[in-house]
């Protein structure tokens, strides 16, 4: 038996056609407008967090890429700077690395810059072990101890890569040296000072 569909019915499925895009367009916006908002609390958070730093423009432009998987977490926000820090302690070891080993390096120069790299290379560690001992606050019974770790390690990073800089001063390094190695180191020995403000202004 043939069917045929009457107005009314015609006129119910036009009205499904519109009305189902137009819901998941209102969808949509609204889920782009809840991350909009979501996305700006994190980047003000950066922004609030960075200001107490000694280089906050610094700060926040190597950590506001993270912003999203930091949100507004104060101790993820130390722990990412810490990572990120690692990672430029590193960069910076290799790049002296590799300038060690260029042609027409003198022996004084040499010798500067071998003990450089065992400073960074101790740098690293103890920005390493700084990130295990933040690690282990969640568990520790005496957290103002575990803490006073954590700043201690960065400190003592911050040492090393500032004595890395203050053995290229004087004459035992041409002027293109130091300023390829000091710009490098200068830029670690930043972000180190900027990691450890943030931990120090950390509640736990």
């Amino acid at each position: 038996m043939a069917t045929f569909s009457t107005p009314r019915t015609r006129c119910s499925c036009h009205f499904l056609t519109f009305l189902l895009p137009t819901l998941l367009l209102i969808s949509y916006i609204q889920n782009s407008d809840a991350a909009s908002k979501q996305s700006t609390t994190n980047t003000a958070f950066i922004t609030t967090s960075c200001n107490p730093t000694t280089y906050p423009a610094l700060c926040y432009k190597t950590l506001s890429p993270y912003a999203a998987s930091v949100r507004k977490n104060p101790l993820r926000l130390c722990k990412t700077a810490l990572t990120v820090t690692i990672k430029a302690a590193s960069n910076a070891t290799k790049m002296v690395s590799k300038l060690a080993k260029q042609k027409g390096i003198t022996s004084g120069e040499a010798a500067v810059i071998k003990d450089c790299i065992e400073n960074l290379q101790d740098s690293v560690y103890e920005l390493k072990q700084s990130v295990k001992a933040m690690g282990s606050l969640g568990s520790a019974a005496d957290k103002e101890f575990q803490m006073s770790n954590v700043k201690t390690w960065v400190s003592a990073a911050i040492t090393d890569e500032n004595t890395c800089m203050d053995g290229f001063s004087g004459r035992k390094a041409s002027v293109a040296v130091k300023n390829k190695i000091r710009s490098n180191i200068l830029g670690l020995a930043r972000l180190t000072s900027n990691t450890l403000s943030l931990i120090n202004h950390l509640s736990y």
